[in-house]
């Protein structure tokens, strides 16, 4: 876990906090690029497709427009769109709370900061 200041210090500067928000970004898109090479994999591996369809329909499916190619898949194709098609949902609603953690507790310790 990345580290946060403690509530008794105070709020951090701009340009730490911009620091600490590309950090983030940097592992949410970190995160995203291993859940894009899984989609291609399995999708590679499963149905044959070359490297250009199966980014195209891992893509898809994590961008949450769903599969480009349905028919024809195998069974084990369709398995595996599902699978990941229930992964990448729960994969979006972890990026977004990666990203949203630092906005979140920027405001919340903003609230236990002492008035002066």
């Amino acid at each position: 876990m990345l580290p946060y200041e403690h509530r008794s210090h105070p709020v951090l500067p701009t340009a730490r906090f911009l620091r600490r928000m590309a950090s983030h970004a940097a592992l949410a898109g970190g995160f995203l690029g291993l859940s894009l090479a899984l989609g291609m994999w399995g999708y590679a591996h499963y149905e044959g497709m070359t490297m250009t369809d199966a980014f195209l329909n891992a893509a898809m499916i994590l961008g949450g427009m769903g599969p480009v190619k349905t028919e024809g898949l195998s069974q084990g194709g369709k398995v595996f769109a599902g699978m990941y098609a229930l992964y990448s949902g729960l994969a979006v609603i972890a990026v977004m709370g990666i990203m949203l953690a630092p906005v979140v507790h920027r405001i919340l310790h903003r609230f236990h900061w002492p008035a002066e």
